[in-house]
């Protein structure tokens, strides 16, 4: 039979080892990423930006057989918000993921060849997209009307040397 004090002893002993392994945990995890290495995660997606800016204006001819970008009915990814994706989309009859919208203006205004869903240029056109609206709140109606607009003076609304494609022609 357990007294009050064998009870008291061994909810102490088990309160003890929860917190010695607690304790254990913290001082001995290592940090989810060093500085070098979020240094190289964050060079990557620059990266992935800086492409999928120059995919966006035009820089990869099967995207187009009419001269038309993603950029001239949608500068600066305008009235894009990718961050309201998947949403239902009438055209298609579905909700449908972002990449599936860039694929559909690709084909149909721009009457181009479809990027593959897959690929690094589409993570690159999403990267480009998404990274312009981080932050941006969503409101249901239209798209001009669901988010506010993304201020970009000139350039690719994210530090980088001017490439001389479209209006990113400014240093």
């Amino acid at each position: 039979m357990m007294t009050n004090k064998m009870l008291k002893i061994e909810r102490l002993l088990a309160v003890s080892a929860l917190a010695g392994v607690i304790a254990a945990g913290t001082s001995w995890a290592r940090a989810p990423f060093t500085d070098e290495e979020l240094a190289e995660q964050k060079a990557a997606l620059v990266e992935s930006i800086a492409l999928g800016y120059d995919l966006w204006h035009g820089s990869r001819a099967d995207m187009t057989t009419n001269g038309l970008a993603c950029g001239n009915c949608h500068p600066d990814t305008a009235a894009s918000n990718p961050q309201t994706f998947p949403k239902y989309m009438t055209m298609y009859g579905k909700v449908i993921p972002f990449r599936e919208m860039v694929n559909w203006c690709i084909e149909n205004p721009q009457a181009g060849t479809r990027l593959d869903v897959d690929g690094d240029d589409m993570t690159a056109m999403e990267a480009y997209a998404f990274y312009l609206h981080r932050g941006k709140e969503i409101t249901p109606g239209l798209a001009s009307e669901q988010t506010t607009p993304i201020v970009v003076e000139y350039g690719t609304g994210f530090a980088r040397t001017p490439t001389g494609i479209g209006v990113d022609t400014k240093p």
